[in-house]
């Protein structure tokens, strides 16, 4: 195949192939595309004109003429643009005071490399020029052009028979035809007066020096209510129009009730959005009650204490939670719970010898962002052992489920965020077994399109037995962790108030995860947060598990 050599000249890198404007109008309307080129592939943009004096001018040429054979003739010959003259043929149409008829016209534009030969003639004329009857050597060529350039541009100018090489000698000598004139340089400045046809077109544009387009221009005749001088009808009616009365007289435009409207600029919802309205009603079909998340602040006794973690837990250092500076402490806690909590802590109980530690009220009464919603779960538990002892003791079963978010001090990468969104759900009833559990999850999953799924013995501080749940992936092909789940341990049900027989079964999973499954998404950055595209989020479909 040919091969094009570089623009810049000897000596030079060379560029990237360019990809011009003209390049990329190929196939455009006039209205999108640039006007022939000048000899040095420059346009000459045509002189402002005011709309109302164009209106009149091209009115005025219609009367005379009977019409205007082509718009872009036009436009040419009285030096204006003719995009302006295209709307102001559009507006006079609508008022009725032309017609006009499309006309298709084929063109040929230059490319950038193509007005770069136009301008400075092609690579194989520059060639032959250096190459003397005596012989000429390649190094000599190089040195003068660059490499890259004889390289093409000898094959050029040998197809032509303006070279020849004498592979004996090592040398480049003139060649049977003369090389009087830069052909395909003299064509490419003729193009708007000659186009180039036949095998000459086809190589032009082999070599990407032309691109071939269309041009749409329009004939221009009389309309229905046509007059040299266009009366403008008023659009809506004005408070002076009132005050007079003229809006009794006045010609008012007509109101196109057919016309399409413009949307109106609206809000869309985030696919993490969707995916949590389509979670939030599966869980509610299964019964389930919404817990209250909107507090995203909790004391470390709630987020901690209360789940019976020990307050020496690597899960409380700085370098994983993100503590409160101001107010750093809370001020409210239920003083009996928290005797009850710091007791099993030190001294265990309900089965449990405890932490064995000095418990210690400044840690547990510390502020932080929630690193899970489980802290929410604890509170709505303990709420639970109150009414059920305002109830006389009558214990009622209850099914709980919450989706917010969470914060947590980790390293940002494809597929970990500092905050991102928990679902969790939990069921508290006598006598609840880890089958009770597994199947419970498995209809949850199963209702998400999950079917295939694995559980795997893992350790939780404040559940025991515990398991996390994996789930098999048919886009990767690989079984992936999508949860984790447990029964809560009795050290932190029992100080609650719960009664003995009372457990309860829970599981959780991150909102992102499936989010990012379901709409094909590699790095949750582009998911969620500022690298979040909004397009991306007005383009996402519903969310929708069959």
């Amino acid at each position: 195949s040919e091969r094009r050599p570089p623009r810049g000249g000897p000596g030079q890198p060379a560029p990237r192939r360019a990809t011009s404007p003209h390049r990329r109008a190929e196939g455009l309307t006039s209205e999108q595309q640039p006007p022939p080129r000048g000899i040095r592939g420059v346009r000459t943009p045509g002189r402002a004109m005011a709309t109302e004096d164009l209106e009149k001018q091209l009115l005025l040429a219609v009367d005379a003429a009977g019409c205007v054979e082509d718009s872009w003739t036009y436009a040419a010959e009285n030096g204006v643009s003719h995009e302006a003259l295209v709307g102001v043929l559009s507006s006079l149409e609508i008022d009725g005071l032309i017609a006009r008829q499309r006309i298709d016209t084929p063109t040929l534009t230059l490319t950038e490399e193509g007005a770069t030969y136009a301008a400075e003639g092609t690579p194989e004329f520059k060639l032959v020029q250096l190459v003397s009857a005596e012989g000429t050597p390649e190094s000599y060529l190089n040195e003068q052009l660059g490499a890259q350039v004889v390289r093409f541009a000898k094959g050029a100018a040998m197809k032509n028979k303006w070279l020849r090489y004498d592979k004996k000698a090592g040398l480049y000598f003139p060649g049977a035809v003369a090389a009087e004139v830069d052909t395909v340089a003299q064509q490419l400045r003729n193009l708007d007066i000659s186009p180039p046809t036949g095998n000459d077109l086809k190589t032009m544009k082999k070599r990407q020096l032309v691109a071939a387009g269309r041009r749409v221009s329009w004939k221009v005749s009389k309309g229905e209510k046509f007059a040299t001088e266009r009366r403008r009808r008023a659009a809506d009616v004005t408070y002076e129009m009132l005050q007079s009365g003229a809006w009794q007289t006045e010609d008012f435009k007509p109101y196109n009730l057919n016309s399409v409207p413009v949307m109106p600029a609206q809000g869309y919802f985030h696919p993490l959005l969707k995916v949590r309205a389509e979670f939030r009603a599966i869980l509610m079909q299964m019964g389930f009650s919404e817990m209250p998340t909107n507090k995203w602040v909790e004391s470390s006794f709630w987020n901690f204490d209360s789940l019976f973690q020990p307050q020496s837990h690597p899960a409380r250092d700085a370098h994983d939670t993100f503590f409160i500076k101001e107010p750093a402490l809370t001020v409210r806690m239920p003083d009996d719970y928290y005797e009850r909590v710091r007791e099993v802590h030190e001294n265990g109980g309900y089965g449990s010898i405890g932490h064995g530690i000095n418990f210690k009220r400044e840690e547990a009464f510390k502020n932080l962002l929630r690193t899970h919603t489980t802290a929410i779960s604890a509170q709505m538990l303990y709420r639970l052992a109150r009414d059920m002892e305002a109830n006389g003791g009558a214990f009622e079963p209850k099914k709980y489920f919450s989706i917010d978010r969470v914060f947590r001090n980790e390293t940002m990468d494809a597929t970990h965020l500092c905050e991102f969104h928990q679902v969790e759900g939990l069921v508290a009833d006598y006598n609840l077994s880890l089958g009770d559990l597994i199947g419970t999850i498995r209809t949850f999953f199963a209702k998400i399109g999950i079917t295939q799924l694995r559980f795997k013995p893992a350790f939780n501080p404040y559940t025991e037995p515990s398991m996390e749940v994996f789930g098999y992936h048919p886009d990767l092909g690989k079984w992936t962790e999508i949860g984790n789940s447990g029964i809560f341990r009795p050290e932190m049900l029992r100080p609650m108030g719960l009664p003995e027989g009372v457990r309860v079964i829970a599981w959780g999973l991150s909102l992102e995860r499936p989010t990012m499954i379901k709409y094909r998404v590699k790095n949750i950055r582009t998911l969620f947060g500022h690298k979040a595209s909004v397009e991306r989020t007005r383009a996402a479909p519903m969310c929708w598990f069959p």
